[in-house]
């Protein structure tokens, strides 16, 4: 069933199955077998504390069902930046789309440069909440992965295509 064109509610949570955070709106612009792709802009994020806010910039964001990370292209006024996030693959069931949050982050600026996040985060939460050794090896071999599609500026990292998309986005939605 394709959910294009379709507005869908993301969950994050962590390991221990505790709410994360929730993004109210994003609206599906592609999907494959193995992915699939988000835009928002000005949506609501309702931290697990109840406190909220709303994203600044615009954001066009990859899920995948086959990959342990998640991808976001972001908007600025004159230039595109990525945020990456280790965690699970998504599923998508009747209240929204899901993934597991593994707190190892990676930014990356316009020239494509980038630095690993929340380190001290992640080695907090795999003892606190008994990360497999299995799942850990997951984890850091897809972080080196992400480095890896960075650095070879691999999909989805390619400014024309977070354009493209969100492009595409404003023609449905110009609101």
């Amino acid at each position: 069933m394709s959910h294009i064109g379709k507005d869908l509610q993301i969950q994050s949570y962590k390991h221990d199955e505790s709410l994360h955070r929730i993004w109210e709106k994003a609206t599906v612009v592609d999907e494959g077998e193995d992915y699939i792709v988000v835009v928002n802009k000005r949506t609501k994020v309702i931290e697990s504390n109840g406190r909220f806010w709303h994203t600044r910039e615009p954001s066009v964001t990859w899920f995948f069902t086959d990959r342990w990370f998640n991808v976001i292209g972001i908007l600025k006024k004159k230039s595109i930046h990525f945020y990456c996030n280790i965690a699970s693959p998504y599923v998508i069931d009747d209240e929204a789309l899901k993934y597991i949050d593994y707190d190892l982050d990676i930014k990356v600026i316009e020239d494509f440069s980038y630095t690993t996040l929340d380190r001290n985060e992640y080695n907090k939460h795999k003892k606190k909440m008994e990360y497999p050794s299995d799942l850990k090896v997951i984890l850091e071999a897809e972080l080196a992965e992400l480095k890896r599609r960075i650095e070879a500026r691999e999909h989805p990292f390619s400014h024309d295509l977070v354009r493209r998309y969100y492009d595409s986005y404003l023609k449905e939605d110009p609101s």
